[in-house]
């Protein structure tokens, strides 16, 4: 059994994945204290997960029917992240695995959402497209096999997440606001309001959010009546639109240059309702296959990392005791930059 450990944010989770890579169980708590502050306090984050983790982890096992005793090896997420909340799950994970004598793997936070619609659908097989957007990152990542992957296009600058984060506390709703946005975009109307799409320059597979999220800000300045109902559903629905059609465009776009047959998309922001069917509507016209993992597969989650780990340590990659926490930890072919062991017979 593989123990997952997540602490890169403002979630603190933990998961059981047994030899086949079933999820055994997969555990979250959502830190509620950054909303009076309009985002994520790092100082607050790493107390919460001081705090939070010892439960989380004893009720992972529990529901996975397990004790420390049946764990094989341990992954945890090492980077990119919040330093202060990073270290919190490494070093729980080194402690653990010294008390142990367990085989341990330090994880890109990246790399375990870029490979989360592969941890359940087995019939899903690379190559692959996937869309990795939530509040801290967004990027295309070719995946060419589940060791391989490639990052294709990335933000220049605010994350998609982020920005939906940014223009429901410019509407009053406060923080998070991923959840907010897509409920009082429900009510409105899309094409309310002609928000930028920004494109780039031609063929670029990049991202940029930083510009609709300055005339979000530019129109309820001049408008300050537009943050109220049922005006602000306009504005939300008309941002959400922008947001949505770009990235599904970049992301399809990809696909079609690589000639991957698989789209997928996952973090956070996969939740979102519209994004969703945006894409099922567009991977059907043009003919890719979609595959979104599970809610609970998109937000920050230590199935994931528990499914990336447990890759690499069958291929037999370990982190030795020196591993710290690297919070610009760059996805990479192998990001963590293990040192390779010789598998132990089990």
């Amino acid at each position: 059994m593989i123990l997952g450990i997540e602490t890169s944010c403002d979630e603190t989770a933990a998961a059981v994945l047994d030899a086949d890579a079933t999820v055994l169980s997969n555990v979250i708590a959502s830190q509620t204290a950054h909303e009076d502050f309009g985002g994520i306090v790092p100082e607050i984050a790493s107390r919460e997960h001081v705090k939070h983790l010892p439960p989380v982890l004893d009720r992972a096992l529990a529901e996975a029917g397990a004790t420390l005793d049946d764990l094989t090896g341990i992954a945890v997420t090492a980077g990119p992240g919040l330093v202060g909340a990073l270290l919190v799950g490494v070093t729980t994970a080194k402690g653990l695995a010294l008390a142990r004598n367990l085989p341990f793997l330090g994880v890109n936070h990246l790399e375990g959402h870029a490979l989360s619609p592969f941890l359940e659908d087995a019939s899903l097989s690379p190559p692959a497209v996937v869309l990795v957007a939530s509040g801290g990152h967004t990027l295309l990542v070719h995946v060419r096999a589940l060791e391989d992957l490639e990052v294709v296009g990335r933000t220049r600058d605010d994350a998609a997440g982020e920005a939906f984060d940014k223009v429901s506390v410019l509407l009053g709703r406060g923080y998070p606001g991923g959840a907010v946005i897509e409920e009082l975009a429900s009510d409105g109307d899309p094409a309310a309001f002609d928000f930028p799409r920004s494109w780039l320059e031609p063929g670029s597979l990049d991202f940029s959010f930083s510009g609709i999220k300055t005339a979000v800000r530019v129109l309820l300045d001049r408008e300050p009546s537009l943050k109220e109902s049922p005006r602000a559903f306009d504005v939300a629905a008309s941002f959400q639109a922008a947001v949505v059609e770009v990235l599904v465009e970049k992301t399809l776009r990809a696909a079609d240059a690589l000639g991957a047959p698989v789209v997928s998309v996952a973090g956070g922001v996969a939740a979102n309702g519209e994004l969703r069917r945006a894409f099922e509507e567009a991977c059907r016209e043009r003919r890719f296959r979609l595959v979104v993992p599970r809610t609970e597969y998109c937000g920050d989650n230590a199935a994931m990392i528990g499914w990336a780990g447990k890759l690499r340590l069958d291929r037999g990659e370990t982190s030795d005791y020196g591993l710290d926490a690297d919070p610009n930890l760059p996805l990479a072919t192998v990001a963590n930059k293990a040192p390779r062991r010789k598998k132990r017979g089990r």
